[in-house]
């Protein structure tokens, strides 16, 4: 995020059309090459999914497991309990 905010910074002071420069990705719109040659297909990502999944769940398991002893040290150190009434509606 720094750096694109510095890239931004950068491109406004060199010209106007910073923003545009800034969010450009590439896409392949060719299938053929010049010649009329077919162009070899684009890698796929074996098993996309499931790394996403082996990711995801340690970062989520972990987030749990912190937020679970921060609350236990806090009610056991009397910094935050719960009041009895806060149950009552």
């Amino acid at each position: 995020m720094a750096s694109q905010l510095l890239r931004l910074v950068r491109c406004v002071s060199k010209n106007n059309n910073a923003v545009e420069k800034l969010f450009v990705m590439p896409v392949r719109h060719a299938v053929t090459s010049d010649s009329g040659a077919m162009l070899p297909k684009p890698e796929k990502m074996p098993f996309g999914l499931l790394r996403v999944m082996f990711t995801v769940l340690p970062g989520l398991y972990l987030g749990a497991t912190i937020s679970k002893e921060g609350a236990a040290f806090l009610e056991e150190n009397d910094i935050f309990v719960p009041d009895e009434d806060d149950d009552e509606d």
